[in-house]
């Protein structure tokens, strides 16, 4: 079975800080790739020069463009507002819409458990924990269950079965990707959203610093790696 990777982000940028490395390693191979975007990115700004609309329009074509660079198929964009997304069967069935439309054998999303990480003293953003646990949930059990939005069932979008899910964490991993021929092209995928880093060369250091922490615990060690807590929910066939 050809593999068919959904990696899905609560924001524009979400996904090629998280996972751009493995988007163009996987690429490169002949995998097809799928972009799911929950929020329309509204607060994605600490400028109120700009309107709501127009920074919408921004990240949205930053988010297209970026995933044009990397050979993404195609980008789906749910447009839920930014910084008030909630796990409600709303947001589940538009995410089940998409995994039976796509048939992804893998999906890849932040991990939910990810309040804090206190060696990068970072906090999550709680679009990204909210977002990851709808997205698992609509990985398991909605998108394989039938009786879960029979309405789909009219529009053709029958259940599908992940086989796979590889949710991002930058310190808790038990899977291991290596992007050290990558990193270049996931550098290149975040400069392209230029509305969120004033200094995109000062967040480019940080990004090939966590990778690089990445990949000194894979095994073997990397210059370069992206780090997952994989679970495989089906074997391929």
């Amino acid at each position: 079975m050809k593999k068919i990777i959904l990696a899905v982000g609560a924001h524009p940028d979400d996904i090629d800080i998280s996972c751009a490395g493995t988007v163009a390693k996987y690429i490169a191979e002949g995998t097809e790739v799928y972009y799911l975007v929950l929020t329309n990115g509204s607060k994605g700004s600490e400028n109120l020069k700009i309107s709501t609309k127009v920074l919408i329009k921004l990240r949205k074509k930053e988010q297209q463009k970026s995933a044009d660079f990397l050979g993404v198929k195609k980008v789906f964009f749910l447009n839920f507002v930014d910084g008030e997304l909630q796990n409600t069967p709303a947001l589940r069935k538009q995410i089940v819409k998409i995994i039976r439309r796509v048939k992804p054998t893998t999906v890849i999303c932040w991990d939910p458990t990810l309040f804090y990480d206190e060696t990068l003293n970072m906090v999550n953003h709680p679009d990204h924990r909210i977002g990851a646990e709808a997205v698992i949930d609509s990985v398991y059990p909605f998108a394989r269950n039938a009786r879960t939005f029979p309405e789909l069932l009219k529009e053709g979008l029958k259940p599908h079965v992940v086989e796979e899910l590889l949710i991002f964490n930058f310190s808790k991993a038990n899977y291991f990707v290596d992007i050290s021929k990558t990193i270049g092209k996931k550098i290149e995928a975040i400069s392209c959203h230029k509305s969120q880093f004033a200094d995109i060369a000062k967040f480019a250091e940080r990004i090939k610093m966590m990778t690089g922490l990445m990949g000194q615990k894979a095994k073997p060690p990397v210059q370069y790696a992206e780090g997952f807590i994989q679970i495989i929910l089906r074997k391929p066939a």
